[in-house]
């Protein structure tokens, strides 16, 4: 079995006892998934499972609050495998064989087609991301899932805020709960609310078994490295800096922006 030493945690997680850092998350997840209604009676949730500490933690989480809900819902696990070289493919399954619930394992070798398109020494993580988005997206349509759940995590929202902001120019981030392009499926995030710290944390006291993100040998997104640098020093300097940025992705005032689509200045 692979497993990945996970980054260094240098805050008072560590000191945090076990049952009072899951009720933590237990607790974030849950307002979060209050706050966007992501999960109603009867819903079929599809946890997008890529083997990584993100995705296990909400698998984890959505399944001791599956339990404690006073409604009922269905929980499957997906895992695509896209055949890069060196995928353990036996440690997803064996992990979730012990969890009784119902997972499946979809095969596409999406790395012989990312390869054979993107020129050696190019960035393939958009090609890649898409494909696996799209195959994903057909599995959950014809297996009649209503939600779809990804692990993106409160530092990935901030970051992508200024991705969008420094290389789009644009005022956007990755919402919490939301209807794909193709209108067919509902997409949540339930770890909205937390922060990577407290997963790396989690997934470090569960010890699950990590599998690198870096078997296709994919570069790492460069331009997302150096937003995560920026808001690292950031926080350094000023404590606390990041979350009120991601405060203030739910405290927007259209009329102080410049977006006429959003408010009506010449009728002002």
């Amino acid at each position: 079995m692979i497993q990945v030493e996970l980054p260094e945690i240098k805050t008072d997680l560590l000191a945090l006892p076990f049952p009072k850092l899951e009720k933590r998350l237990l607790r974030k997840v849950g307002l979060a998934i209050e706050d966007f209604n992501m999960i109603e009676a009867n819903d079929k949730i599809m946890v997008c499972l890529s083997g990584g500490k993100d995705s296990y933690t909400l698998l984890q989480l959505l399944l001791i609050l599956q339990k404690k809900a006073p409604i009922s819902f269905e929980i499957i696990a997906v895992n695509l495998d896209q055949k890069q070289p060196g995928f353990p493919k036996d440690v997803l399954p064996n992990y979730l064989s012990k969890l009784d619930i119902e997972y499946h394992i979809i095969e596409r070798d999406t790395y012989s087609v990312v390869k054979r398109i993107i020129p050696e020494g190019k960035t393939t993580c958009s090609l890649c991301s898409r494909m696996r988005r799209g195959i994903l997206y057909d599995f959950a349509y014809k297996n009649k899932v209503t939600k779809i759940a990804l692990g993106h995590h409160k530092d990935d929202i901030v970051e992508t805020f200024f991705l969008n902001l420094f290389y789009n120019g644009q005022l956007k981030a990755m919402p919490a709960k939301l209807k794909s392009d193709d209108g067919r499926n509902i997409v949540i995030r339930p770890l909205a609310y937390v922060s990577e710290e407290e997963i790396i944390t989690y997934a470090a006291q569960m010890n699950f078994p990590i599998i690198p993100c870096n078997l296709c040998g994919a570069q790492e997104n460069l331009q997302r490295k150096k937003v995560k640098e920026m808001l690292t020093d950031m926080e350094a300097q000023t404590p606390g800096r990041k979350e009120v940025i991601f405060s203030s992705l739910k405290s927007v005032s259209p009329s102080q922006l410049l977006d006429q689509s959003l408010f009506n200045f010449k009728a002002l």
